[in-house]
C-alpha cells in the first residue's frame, strides 16, 4: 500500500511540475482589411503574467521559445512581477534577453500597480530598452505604411487601496482620446474583462492577460476562476471577436495566489497579421 501511495504521489508531482513549467506556444492569425500590405505576415509574440517566475537557468527555456517564434515585436501585457513575492531581478532576466530578440513593448498590470515599486520597475525596463506605453500610443512604420500600438496603464494605479473597487474612468477617458478608426490599432491592456469598452472604442486588435487561463481548465467548460471575472469567467484564453475588434487573451506564464495550474500550461501567444 505504501508503495502504491508513493507511486501515486510521484506521478502527481511529475504531472504538476510539467503542467506548471512546460511552456506551450499558441499560434493565432488575425486577418483584417485595415492591416496595411507592408504588415502582412508581421509577427507579434505576447508574454503575460510572468509573476517573476523563472523558466530554467536565466530564463533560457522561455527565451528559447520566444526566439523560435521569430517575432517582429514582443509585447508584455502586465504582471511581469508579483506583489506578494516581488523579485524584479528574476523578471529582468527575461526582459534583458527579450530586447536582444526584438523590440519590446510593455504595459502595466495590477501587480505592478500594487507592488509599491513601480518607479524601480519602469526605470529598469527603460534602461533595458523596453518601450513603456502608459496611456499613450506610438506609430510603427514600414515603408511608409503604419499601424499604431496603444497602451493603457492598469486601472489599479487609480485606486487608493487593494481592497477598494477598481476605477475604470481614467482608462476609458484615455482610450477615447487615443482611438482612431483611420489606422489599424493594436491595444495592449492587462484587463480582458473590459472587452466591451475596447469594442466600443473601435479598437482592431487587443492583447490582454490577467485571467491566468482560468487557473484550472476543464474540457468543454474552460477556465474555472479568474480575477475580476469570478467563477466560470468569459474571457480566459484564445481570441474573441465582436464587431471590428478581436481580443487575444494569454493564459500567462506564472502564478500568484493559487500556486498551481491544472490542464493549463504556461503559454506564449504568437499572432501573425494578415492583410486582406
Amino acid at each position: 500500500m505504501k508503495i502504491k501511495i508513493a507511486l501515486v504521489l510521484l506521478i502527481l508531482f511529475i504531472f504538476f511540475t510539467w503542467q506548471n513549467n512546460s511552456i506551450t506556444t499558441t499560434q493565432i492569425e488575425i486577418s483584417n482589411s485595415q492591416i496595411p500590405n507592408e504588415f502582412d505576415e508581421f509577427t507579434i509574440v505576447q508574454v503575460s503574467d510572468l509573476h517573476n517566475k523563472v523558466f530554467r537557468s536565466n530564463q533560457s527555456s522561455l527565451l528559447k521559445t520566444v526566439i523560435e517564434a521569430s517575432p517582429d515585436i514582443i509585447v508584455i501585457t502586465g504582471d511581469l512581477v508579483d506583489r506578494r513575492k516581488y523579485n524584479l531581478d528574476d523578471a529582468m532576466l527575461f526582459v534583458d534577453g527579450a530586447v536582444r530578440i526584438a523590440p519590446v513593448y510593455f504595459v502595466s498590470g495590477n501587480h505592478e500597480a500594487w507592488s509599491g515599486e513601480y518607479d524601480e520597475i519602469s526605470n529598469r525596463l527603460v534602461a533595458a530598452g523596453v518601450i513603456i506605453l502608459e496611456d499613450e500610443k506610438i506609430k510603427l512604420d514600414r515603408n511608409g505604411e503604419t499601424v499604431e500600438i496603444l497602451g493603457l496603464s492598469d486601472p489599479d494605479f487609480f485606486t487608493s487601496t487593494y481592497l477598494e473597487g477598481t476605477k475604470y474612468s481614467n482608462l476609458e477617458k484615455s482610450l477615447i482620446e487615443m482611438s482612431d478608426e483611420s489606422v489599424f490599432q493594436i491595444l495592449l491592456s492587462h484587463r480582458p474583462e473590459l472587452f466591451e469598452l475596447y469594442v466600443n472604442s473601435n479598437i482592431d486588435l487587443i492583447f490582454s492577460g490577467h485571467a491566468h487561463g482560468g487557473q484550472f481548465r476543464l474540457p468543454r467548460i474552460g477556465g474555472l476562476i479568474a480575477p475580476d471575472q469570478g467563477f466560470l469567467p468569459e474571457y480566459t484564453s484564445g481570441s474573441y471577436k465582436e464587431k471590428q475588434s478581436t481580443m487575444v487573451v494569454s493564459r500567462g506564464l506564472g502564478n500568484s495566489i493559487i500556486p498551481v495550474r491544472i490542464f493549463n500550461r504556461p503559454e506564449i501567444v504568437v499572432v501573425t497579421l494578415k492583410s486582406k
